[in-house]
């Protein structure tokens, strides 16, 4: 449902979405309440306490879950059928072996972190979250050390992507909000995301995840030999073309909606509807899914032995899309409330250089209701007119996009479908997410900002 015009003052708003968020903290973290029940009721609560009609709070509620389980379960459904392929067939310890002899063993961090960012460039930052799972799992069980160490610049290389880089959604609308230059976007945006990657990424991640008591994932075995492993391990050839397949994909949907847009392919083109289509994330998950049962299969297990292999990856992640769907609804409530645009009003007319207004702004919608994508195109919209009447030209507006990015990326907590994703994913509790994850999330973006400032100001 649209937003609705606040029902109280702003600063009444933003009491009762602090409440909230207090109020849901206490019922998951000292109460110990289930997440997926807390959220749902302080959903609820928050709803009527915001003035939504009491008619409108179905609604409400069930766009927020609905949209981001729309989004979430089938991504994460497919990555992890994908990772739990990889990881019984050997796949996975095949990929961790060659990143390892040529990184070596102190730099697998790193170089888990330098795989996330090249497979984050098509792939959104769920879907390929949980594809590496398996990777990331495979290394820590070999090594022995504390499973963040690994998974925590890995997270931060998809998130750098998503955040900034287009074909991703967020910088994709702000750039066509504000009439920048999608190509220039893209040249700036991956230097920058690299750069903000290592810099709030890659260095805070290895000292926050170094501490082995945070994390119990439920999806890693304590011991290796409890996952079976099916005839020889695959080549690492193969294993990279499963990989490579849901980025050719997604990059081919990309490349064709760009020639649509320039006019270089008709939209009625049969052929191009026929790219868009395999080319949806879903989609190419899916063809990707397939692709890894017929090319792992042969000499390892019969393939109507898949679905025994499959049904036992798709067990422990109910819980993970359920309390996913929830943040999800939070956000949604926070969003329809009006709470977003009572934050927005207040900051909007402080006067502040129109590169630090988009980050303040962005980021005050982003605490307020969760969503990275929601922040970045709704600040993109509200500071659209200012951004034309001071004619911008398309380098400053790329940077003008990467500091809404950056406000959108800082903060993730409770409200944030990613937060959830990433607490049960590595098995931590909301403490430790907030000081791990919310930590790491915020220097990113602190980084990418610092960097989009700096080149605001040296570059004529």
């Amino acid at each position: 449902m649209d937003p609705l015009e606040p029902a109280y003052s702003t600063p009444v708003m933003l009491l009762i979405a602090a409440a909230a968020v207090a109020v849901l903290l206490v019922l998951i973290m000292a109460v110990k309440l289930h997440a997926f029940i807390a959220l749902t009721l302080v959903s609820t609560v928050t709803a009527v306490a915001a003035g939504i009609p009491l008619a409108d709070v179905p609604d409400a509620l069930l766009v927020g879950f609905s949209g981001t389980l729309g989004s979430v379960a089938l991504l994460v459904a497919f990555g992890v059928m994908i990772g739990r392929l990889l990881e019984v067939t050997g796949g996975a310890q095949v990929l961790a072996d060659t990143l390892i002899t040529r990184f070596g063993e102190k730099r697998a961090p790193f170089a888990l972190g330098v795989a996330a960012l090249i497979f984050g460039f098509p792939i959104f930052f769920d879907a390929g979250l949980v594809v590496f799972l398996p990777i990331i799992f495979t290394v820590a069980r070999r090594f022995g050390g504390p499973v963040l160490i690994y998974a925590l610049p890995t997270a931060a290389g998809f998130a750098a992507m998503h955040a900034v880089v287009p074909p991703h959604p967020g910088p994709v609308a702000a750039v066509a909000s504000l009439g920048g230059d999608m190509g220039l976007t893209l040249l700036l945006g991956i230097p920058v995301a690299v750069l903000a990657w290592f810099v709030g990424g890659y260095l805070v991640a290895v000292r926050i995840g170094a501490d082995d008591t945070l994390a119990h994932p439920p999806l890693l075995a304590d011991d290796a030999g409890d996952t079976p492993k099916y005839g020889p391990p695959p080549s690492f050839g193969t294993v990279i073309c499963i990989l490579l397949l849901p980025m050719l994909l997604i990059g081919l949907n990309t490349v064709v909606s760009t020639l649509r847009t320039t006019g270089t392919l008709a939209e009625d083109s049969a052929f191009g509807d026929f790219l868009v289509l395999i080319g949806q994330t879903p989609i190419a998950l899916l063809l990707t899914t397939l692709a890894a049962i017929f090319l792992l299969s042969p000499g390892r297990f019969p393939v109507r032995e898949s679905a025994g292999i499959v049904d036992q990856a798709l067990g422990p992640v109910c819980a993970i899309i359920l309390i996913t769907g929830a943040g999800g609804m939070f956000g949604g409530v926070l969003r329809a409330s009006g709470i977003g645009e009572a934050l927005t009003d207040s900051l909007s007319g402080l006067g502040l250089s129109l590169i630090l207004q988009a980050f303040l702004i962005a980021t005050a919608l982003r605490v307020a209701q969760g969503s990275a994508t929601v922040s970045i195109t709704t600040t993109a919209g509200l500071i659209a007119s200012q951004v034309a009447s001071e004619g911008l030209g398309d380098f400053d507006i790329a940077l003008v996009v990467f500091a809404i990015a950056a406000g959108a990326t800082v903060l993730s907590h409770v409200n944030d479908s990613g937060f959830w994703l990433v607490s049960r994913f590595f098995g931590m509790t909301e403490a430790v997410t907030l000081r791990t994850w919310t930590v790491l999330e915020t220097t990113l973006g602190l980084s990418i900002f610092g960097l989009a400032l700096l080149l605001w100001l040296v570059v004529p």
